[in-house]
């Protein structure tokens, strides 16, 4: 039986291009296979080797990151009761806390903040009674913090039984150059490495790690745009291969063994 017409056009192409005609037909055919096709994405207004603003979009507004920060503290504003540990300010116990807080601590690495009520470094705060909060909000912090682990041993310490860790950190982020220049800009974290590091002080079942994010966050937080550049439904979709924020409730148990 005859071979269709067209493989035989195929082949007698073939025979007549060179070799490096063929390979550029190939080459066409192939990124013609994909959308958008190869060499024609279009990056509009951030096609540039510079971001937008390089202080996360405060510059032009609400930082986007804040949208899933926020987003996780009004979840969990139960959480946030009693005697309130914030870091550098305590402008998210009064906003989630509500009339749940009784006492409101602001901690602070160093002198010189005003607002700080407690002036530690959270991996060697011996001063700091245990037992003494019955929330901790901890968030954009923990990346700052070389030791870690020593970090949220403190954190386990100084909570009461019952008491509950809210904490958010990145996981796609440009530094920070302001605390790279004064303690130091660390790390980035998955939720995997959230969860082993968190499971050394809290027992696993006490413990919720989430993510947030996706492509689209990703590339504007990277860019600084701020949430009034974007469609901020566009932030709700979560892809798990883009973990830009991760979040951490960790609940000190009532009774511990």
């Amino acid at each position: 039986m005859a071979r269709p017409t067209l493989q035989l056009l195929k082949e007698k192409v073939k025979s007549i291009l060179p070799p490096d005609l063929r390979r550029w037909a190939r080459f066409q055919q192939q990124r013609l296979r994909v959308w958008p096709p190869v060499g024609m994405v279009s990056f509009g207004r951030l096609n540039r080797a510079t971001p937008v603003s390089r202080v996360f979009g405060f510059d032009r507004g609400h930082c986007l990151d804040r949208y899933y920060i926020e987003d996780f503290l009004a979840a969990y504003g139960a959480d946030i009761r009693g005697h309130v540990l914030e870091i550098a300010d305590d402008e998210y116990t009064r906003r989630f806390g509500e009339d749940r807080v009784r006492q409101s601590s602001v901690l602070y690495v160093s002198e010189g903040n005003s607002k700080a009520t407690i002036v530690a470094d959270l991996t060697s705060a011996d001063h700091i009674l245990p037992n003494s909060f019955d929330c901790i909000i901890l968030t954009q912090t923990l990346q700052f913090i070389y030791d870690t682990r020593a970090a949220i041993e403190t954190l386990h310490r100084v909570l009461k039984p019952g008491g509950v860790l809210l904490a958010t950190f990145p996981g796609i982020s440009q530094i920070s150059q302001y605390d790279m220049d004064r303690w130091g800009d660390y790390w980035r974290f998955t939720t995997l490495s959230a969860q082993r590091l968190f499971e050394e002080q809290f027992p696993a079942n006490s413990i919720t790690v989430r993510a947030r994010g996706n492509v689209f966050a990703a590339i504007a937080l990277l860019h600084g745009l701020a949430q009034e550049d974007i469609d901020v439904r566009k932030l709700e979709y979560h892809d798990p291969d883009y973990e830009v924020i991760i979040t951490v409730r960790a609940v000190r148990p009532s009774i511990e063994s």
